[in-house]
């Protein structure tokens, strides 16, 4: 790092050097006179007001606005006393920054007021107005000034892009905060009742299953962070993690089926496949205990999708609010795909199809 800010600032003040030499040198007196150490002295400053023009750290428009318009002036008081030499590239520098660094409002009317000073610095020195030079000077603020439009469409997008990430990070935080939270008071609550009735097993299963809840909560939301951050390990693999916890946690069978070419999918297809594939298997837990859930992974040509489906229990666990499959039907709707989840002959099935 320290090299490569030792190296822009030889190459800074070289810049500085080889600009100055060469107004200097394009003198017309054929001595070196207090006009040369003048001019010499109006170029340096020259460059260095360019070099600040175009610094991206953060100023106060005035000052922007003085260190643009002072470069400027330079340029054309360059142009004026030496003309069609060095100088002349000074003008065109000048206009091509203003054009990058200012919006319309304020670089039109400094390109306009610097060569209408300079056509009539010709006229006033008997020369011919240069129409090539004005010509040449509105080519380069057109190409200046589209370039400055589409930095600022691309910053734009860029904005967007986080955020769209912002939005999409709060989402996970909240669909697992919203979850876990509220099961956890419910059984808290639950307990606490039961605690004042002088009912201390049913009390302890109660705390037993909000601390439970508090665990895959917090296993939750670590995977969404690994997720966002792109850590997430490949779709097959970490829904076979997944049927894999089901089973050491539960004690009961989850067989997993895939079908298709196994790869890759944009980050958002994955996270959403195995947010759905985990929400599914809690609510199995939660609501079929004892039963053995299916899940298949089937990868098309042009979609992904997960099926999981489990006989409904014959006693049903704890009721559920609904807001889980709420919370990922959403999240699929936004990526392009479609999620469904119901009750059909004895058997629930919960399908997510994503565009791959």
């Amino acid at each position: 790092m320290k090299q490569a800010r030792g190296m822009m600032s030889a190459l800074r003040l070289a810049a500085v050097a080889a600009f100055t030499l060469a107004v200097v040198r394009d003198r017309p007196e054929p001595a070196f006179t207090w006009l040369h150490v003048i001019h010499g002295l109006l170029a340096a400053a020259f460059v260095i007001l360019v070099f600040l023009s175009l610094w991206r750290r953060a100023r106060p428009l005035p000052v922007v606005l003085l260190t643009a318009y002072a470069m400027v002036a330079l340029a054309v008081a360059l142009q004026i006393n030496a003309p069609n030499g060095p100088a002349l590239t000074a003008v065109f520098v000048s206009i091509g920054v203003v054009a990058v660094r200012l919006p319309p409002a304020h670089s039109l009317p400094v390109t306009g007021a610097a060569l209408a000073v300079i056509t009539v610095g010709d006229l006033a020195q008997g020369r011919e107005a240069s129409w090539a030079v004005i010509a040449f000077s509105v080519v380069i603020y057109l190409i200046a000034y589209v370039r400055r439009t589409t930095l600022a469409a691309r910053a734009a997008e860029d904005r967007e892009a986080v955020l769209a990430e912002r939005t999409r990070i709060a989402r996970d935080i909240h669909d697992i905060l919203a979850h876990s939270l509220s099961a956890q008071l419910l059984h808290l609550e639950g307990a606490r009742l039961l605690l004042r009735a002088d009912r201390a097993g049913e009390a302890l299963q109660r705390v037993e299953l909000a601390r439970d809840m508090a665990k895959q909560g917090l296993e939750e939301t670590r995977r969404a962070i690994t997720a966002l951050r792109g850590d997430v390990p490949p779709l097959a693999e970490a829904v076979s993690a997944l049927t894999g916890e089901f089973q050491a946690a539960t004690g009961v069978g989850c067989e997993l089926t895939m079908a298709g070419e196994t790869r890759r999918l944009d980050p958002e297809a994955e996270l959403a496949i195995i947010r759905t594939a985990q929400e599914a298997l809690t609510n199995v837990r939660r609501h079929a205990p004892g039963v053995a859930p299916d899940v298949r992974l089937t990868f098309g040509p042009a979609s992904c999708s997960l099926d999981v489906t489990n006989e409904l229990a014959a006693s049903p666990g704890t009721p559920g609010s609904g807001y889980g499959m709420a919370g990922m039907r959403e999240r699929a709707e936004l990526i392009g795909g479609r999620l469904e989840a119901g009750e059909r002959d004895g058997v629930f099935r919960v399908h997510l199809e994503v565009p791959a």
